[in-house]
C-alpha cells in the first residue's frame, strides 16, 4: 500500500495488483485507457484532460460503471478490461470515497456519441513533462495514482 496526499490536501491510500483491496462496492472507477498508440482521455468541462470515470450508479457493478462511464465521456468501446487496484480519498472535508482503477484497451471511438460531462475524447500519445503544473490537465491527473496505475496496467500485460 502506498499512502500519499493530492492536491487539495486529501489522503489517498493505493493498493495495485494484487494487494488487498478496500471494498468490493466502490463508489467510483477510473479507467486508463489505451487506443492504438494514445492514451484516451476526456476533456471535462470543469477540470480538464483526465481519464475517463466517475461514480458506480445503484445496481451497477463497477466494471459495467467502467464500460458505461467510458462510453459517456468519451464515446468508446472497450475491447478488453482488467482491475489493476483501488484507492481510496479521505478529503479534509467530505465523506471518504473509494474508486477502482481499471485499465482498458479501447475497440473503437464513436464520434458521433453524445457526450455527458465532457468535451468528449482528446488521443494524447505523450504526457507532457510540465503535466503536475499544466493547466489543461486535471488534478486527478497530477498525483501518484495515474503514474502507478499506468505502471500495474502496463505490468498486467493488458496494453501488450
Amino acid at each position: 500500500m502506498r499512502t500519499f496526499q493530492d492536491v487539495h490536501g486529501s489522503d489517498i491510500w493505493l493498493v495495485l495488483g494484487g494487494e488487498e483491496r478496500f471494498t468490493d462496492e466502490p463508489g467510483h472507477v477510473l479507467v486508463i485507457c489505451r487506443y492504438k498508440q494514445s492514451w484516451l482521455l476526456t476533456k471535462h468541462n470543469n477540470r480538464g484532460l483526465e481519464f475517463p470515470g466517475g461514480k458506480v450508479e445503484p445496481g451497477e457493478s463497477p466494471e459495467e460503471a467502467a464500460r458505461r462511464e467510458v462510453m459517456e465521456e468519451t464515446g468508446a468501446r472497450i475491447e478488453k478490461i482488467h482491475d489493476v487496484g483501488q484507492y481510496q480519498v479521505s478529503p479534509p472535508k467530505g465523506d471518504p470515497f473509494c474508486k477502482t482503477i481499471y485499465a482498458a484497451v479501447i475497440a473503437d471511438i464513436d464520434p458521433s456519441a453524445p457526450r455527458l460531462e465532457t468535451a468528449g475524447p482528446r488521443l494524447v500519445e505523450e504526457f507532457p513533462i510540465n503535466l503536475k503544473t499544466n493547466p489543461n490537465y486535471s488534478f486527478i491527473m497530477k498525483d501518484e495514482v495515474v503514474p502507478l496505475a499506468i505502471q500495474a496496467a502496463i505490468k498486467s500485460g493488458i496494453f501488450t
